[in-house]
């Protein structure tokens, strides 16, 4: 399963950044028998848009084939692009590590 996560930071140890569509960076970390098995760090281009940046960083997440989406805070309009592709969207805070363990274990709340 690969999913991605809004970051400050390009590495695991970082912070979940604070929005979905200005984030610096995205994570695209693949998990596979609950556990992280790599990950990539993304630049987010979308994130120095004048506007639609959300809309415009859904649809390149989109196309890293993701299933879940994991950030603090997400646009309605974004939202409507994840879901658009079935991707499932989950609120987390804090270190990327410890979202990713509370995600492995089921424990983030999937936003609606």
């Amino acid at each position: 399963m690969k999913i991605a996560i809004s970051s400050k930071e390009k590495d695991l140890n970082g912070d979940i950044a604070d929005t979905f569509g200005r984030c610096p960076y995205f994570l695209i970390v693949e998990i596979e028998n609950e556990k992280v098995q790599g990950f990539e760090a993304m630049k987010n281009e979308s994130a120095e848009q004048m506007g639609k940046a959300g809309i415009s960083a859904a649809g390149a997440i989109a196309q890293k084939d993701v299933s879940a989406v994991i950030t603090n805070n997400v646009g309605p309009r974004a939202l409507d692009v994840l879901k658009q592709f079935n991707i499932e969207i989950y609120n987390g805070s804090g270190t990327i590590n410890e979202v990713l363990q509370k995600f492995i274990d089921k424990k983030l709340e999937v936003i609606q």
